[in-house]
């Protein structure tokens, strides 16, 4: 090709120019997450002291604190947590085991996908909180039926992570794995489960969220103890400032929920960027 015709060719292409990542200092990602719960503090703050939130549709930040105090003061907050992190947590272990467990088999057993895929399936369709009614005629209303609601719905997740990451393992390397000698315990342990991680970090991550959505319904099981209960109570004597500590309470779990797995993520998988590859 000549000079020329090369020249015709390139004309009006633009140089490439790599885009290069800006570097930002934790302090500065910090401050970003932070903006959005400061701007909705300050507006219930700003609604509540201009009128247009009155006491008994939703209390003031500076009451909620007042409710905080009094309720750690007199053991009731301590008492509930201490409760509802019991609950969920035997729960969320429960679930996880199960997800787990059944993931593992359906995903790298032939026969266990065609025994357990369909009904699990099936049965991951249905609403855990169709189950309460239905657990109470079982288990009564003591902590069994409790635990157990908060199991089943963090089982499912945890299951379809797992089951999906084990199928997506290379089967070149199992099978190499396999002529070394190595028995399916073996493989499962130290090959199928780290290529598993970011979809088991993935449904951890969901099964922890879901244990705290299901703890909310659980403790609305005639619960005596907990911060349902606290919830029920204060909804018998309008007290909106404690009804907005407990909504608070669960919403600081699920936040604390995330923040654990995003610690574990990092600790586990150090080569991913937290960003998600893009910062």
């Amino acid at each position: 090709m000549s000079a020329v015709s090369e020249g015709a060719a390139t004309e009006g292409l633009v140089t490439p120019r790599p885009q290069l990542r800006t570097p930002r200092g934790r302090p500065f990602a910090l401050t970003v997450r932070a903006l959005g719960p400061v701007a909705l503090l300050v507006l219930w703050w700003a609604a509540s002291a201009t009128g247009v939130l009155t006491p008994d549709v939703l209390a003031s930040p500076a009451e909620v604190l007042r409710a905080v105090g009094e309720l750690w003061g007199n053991g009731q907050l301590p008492d509930a947590l201490t409760t509802s992190l019991t609950r969920s947590g035997i729960g969320l272990l429960l679930g996880l085991a199960a997800g787990l467990v059944l993931g593992i088999t359906t995903g790298f057993t032939r026969i266990g996908d065609e025994l357990l895929d369909s009904s699990l399936q099936t049965l991951r369709t249905i609403p855990f909180l169709a189950l309460v009614p239905l657990f109470m005629v079982w288990f009564g209303i003591n902590e069994t039926a409790k635990i157990l609601l908060i199991a089943v719905a963090t089982t499912f997740p945890m299951y379809v992570s797992t089951s999906s990451g084990v199928r997506n393992t290379d089967p070149k390397l199992v099978e190499a794995m396999r002529s070394f000698g190595m028995s399916r315990l073996a493989i499962v342990r130290e090959v199928v489960l780290p290529g598993a991680l970011p979809s088991l970090l993935a449904g951890l991550r969901l099964s922890m969220t879901l244990s705290v959505i299901a703890l909310i319904a659980a403790e609305e099981i005639n619960a005596t103890a907990g911060i349902g209960y606290l919830m029920s109570q204060a909804q018998s004597y309008a007290r909106t400032d404690i009804l907005a500590v407990c909504i608070l309470i669960y919403g600081l779990l699920g936040l604390a929920a995330d923040i654990l797995v995003r610690l574990l993520e990092r600790v586990l998988m150090p080569w991913r960027s937290p960003q998600g590859g893009t910062r």
